[in-house]
């Protein structure tokens, strides 16, 4: 963490790393790994379902936007807390963001020592975990700026991952692709139950678990602090949430629920790795592996990040010991 004096941060990162980094906040792991369980509860449903949190979501970032704007510092929504409502308010935003990202780190940890496992099924996972913690601190103690090109790249092998599977996917549904040239069409959004096949309890129960899946979104009032021309960055980052909504969580589960009939997901496994080897692409568990891997990273990396910085805000603040600063 580079500071340049008393409760600053040295402004390192590119608009472009920033940007990367909305990115990366807002596709998580969990539209890997999440995406069959919303499935199971809400049926084609699910898509209304991501779209609404979206719409929440995308409300609350112009707001936190405009904030930003204003005052781009380090810990921006805490600070907000702390000023606008009272100071009490501003130190529970830091605490909850420090132990949620201490929780969801030590998950990513998990999670990622398990996907190795995939190409090293021997490696003990306390060793890959060692490993792992190693490097993400390492380039998060050399510089914010280290950690923004970390991010940038997790980013985009994510969003090169999600395009090419909506590609694939969409080919499947009108040409017939990989289906001996029969279209498979979007019947099943409606014909396996209706559109909402559990009725409206399985598509509110979904909510909880699809807004889970946009942790990180928030990154922006956090890497604000330390952007060069942040006003700038802030502007075209929080403009463009609500495509990249649209594009990568429902354009990826409308090909999910078009291609596969959703009460019959969970026989598939994976239907990221399903649509690739429908088409012959070899290999394909390999690479949503090494793809569910980098977003395991993205998401510890992030954590690291987020709650160093609100360490740090703490301390600047005098609400723990100066050594955290």
């Amino acid at each position: 963490m580079e500071q340049q004096n008393s409760g600053h941060l040295r402004r390192s990162m590119t608009t472009g790393q920033m940007e990367m980094i909305a990115i990366g906040g807002t596709i998580g792991s969990g539209l890997f790994m999440g995406a069959t369980s919303t499935i199971k509860w809400a049926g084609s449903s699910v898509l209304l379902a991501y779209a609404l949190v979206g719409l929440v979501l995308y409300a609350m970032m112009r707001a936190l936007g405009e904030m930003i704007y204003l005052n781009p510092g380090t810990g921006s929504f805490a600070d907000y807390g702390t000023k606008y409502i009272n100071p009490l308010s501003g130190y529970l935003v830091k605490w909850s963001n420090v132990f949620q990202f201490i929780i969801v780190g030590i998950s990513d940890v998990i999670a990622m020592s398990q996907y190795l496992n995939y190409w090293w099924p021997n490696l003990p996972d306390w060793i890959s975990g060692i490993i792992l913690i190693v490097i993400l601190t390492l380039a998060n103690l050399v510089s914010a700026k280290a950690y923004g090109s970390l991010e940038f790249w997790f980013a985009m092998i994510k969003v090169v991952t999600i395009i090419l599977m909506i590609v694939v996917g969409l080919m499947v549904i009108v040409f017939g692709l990989g289906n001996n040239w029969h279209p498979v069409g979007i019947s099943n959004l409606w014909s396996h139950g209706g559109f909402f096949p559990n009725g409206w309890k399985g598509f509110f129960f979904s909510l909880a678990v699809i807004a889970g899946s946009y942790q990180g979104i928030e990154l922006l009032g956090i890497a604000a602090g330390e952007t060069a021309s942040p006003q700038k960055a802030i502007v075209k980052s929080v403009k463009s949430v609500i495509w990249r909504i649209l594009i990568f969580y429902i354009g990826a589960i409308f090909v999910i629920v078009s291609i596969y009939p959703w009460n019959q997901l969970s026989a598939v496994g994976s239907p990221f790795v399903e649509t690739f080897e429908k088409v012959g692409i070899t290999g394909a568990a390999g690479l949503i592996n090494f793809v569910v891997l980098t977003a395991a990273m993205s998401g510890a990396n992030s954590g690291i990040y987020s709650a160093s910085r609100m360490l740090f805000k703490l301390s600047v603040d005098h609400e723990v010991s100066p050594f955290f600063s």
